[in-house]
């Protein structure tokens, strides 16, 4: 039993990682434009495509193919806000989510045009001898997702708090007109944090891609998992974003070996009820304009 646990836990962790990549994209949009971005799983999916492409019909190595595939992702991501969101000139958050679904849905029927409905999958980064951790066998693509996924989120926090741009978009998340009288280039940042959003989804893309069959339609289910635990962890929140993850991924995986894998899809939707009835705010969660 004592093993049983320790398997789910750590097959939770690195599926809960997964989760808070997707949920620091949710956060980042959320902090430039107050808005949800549907199209955040999808960007996810588009990772993962490309680096398919990119190793197979190019036949790059592992490690260009994963910056090839982020950059192009953080390329629609910028398109996506310069060609989509900007010319609609609309302060109305209902217009604009709106927009973001119209952009999901375009980029879905985009993927099955140019990679077809087949499911894709790749190697794994280093092999799939598994490793054994406190009795659970563990595969190192598992390692590597927990282990970029720290990375990121210490490289997001340190971008915000010791960068030009990343200063830029934090005062744009505390006062929009203010950061604009201040001379911050706010549709400058705007795309930035569109671009970011693509690549924190490409790069969940291109981990999760060899360890499940990827199709065209996967980030449907992936971004709202996402989206439960950027809410959980506290909506907006760098910090919350990670560690709702990872608390989704392991309550999830728990619950689908402990009770039944039936309801492993449905763990994550009764979470986000119950967060949104008891604790609208997250676990992390703080005042407007204090979340980044």
């Amino acid at each position: 039993m004592e093993n049983n646990l320790s398997q789910f836990f750590f097959s939770g962790l690195a599926t809960g990682a997964i989760y808070a990549l997707i949920a620091l994209g949710f956060c980042i949009i959320e902090n430039s434009m107050k808005i949800v971005n549907f199209a955040q799983g999808d960007f996810l999916t588009l990772g993962g495509m490309f680096m398919f492409t990119f190793l197979y019909a190019l036949h790059l190595p592992v490690v260009p193919a994963i910056l090839l595939a982020v950059t192009a992702t953080a390329l629609v991501g910028a398109a996506m806000e310069r060609f989509s969101m900007r010319p609609a000139r609309s302060k109305d958050t209902v217009t604009l989510v709106f927009i973001t679904i119209g952009a999901s849905i375009f980029i879905r029927g985009a993927i099955k045009l140019l990679w077809g409905k087949s499911p894709k999958s790749l190697p794994y980064f280093t092999g799939d001898f598994p490793v054994d951790i406190l009795g659970a066998r563990i595969l190192p693509q598992s390692l590597w997702i927990v282990g970029i996924t720290f990375l990121v989120f210490l490289l997001l926090n340190y971008f915000y708090r010791h960068t030009r741009h990343g200063k830029a978009m934090r005062a744009m998340a505390y006062d929009r007109r203010t950061a604009a009288l201040l001379g911050i280039n706010v549709e400058r940042m705007v795309m930035f944090s569109f671009a970011l959003a693509g690549a924190m989804g490409a790069i969940a893309g291109v981990l999760i891609i060899p360890i499940t069959t990827m199709t065209f339609d996967m980030g449907v289910v992936l971004g709202l998992k996402g989206f439960a635990a950027a809410v959980l962890g506290g909506y907006g929140n760098v910090m919350g974003a990670v560690v709702g993850g990872l608390l989704l991924g392991v309550i999830e995986s728990l619950g689908a070996g402990l009770v039944s894998s039936t309801f492993k899809d449905v763990i994550a939707f009764v979470i986000l009820l119950l967060v949104l009835f008891i604790r609208p705010r997250g676990i992390l969660g703080r005042g407007e304009g204090e979340r980044v």
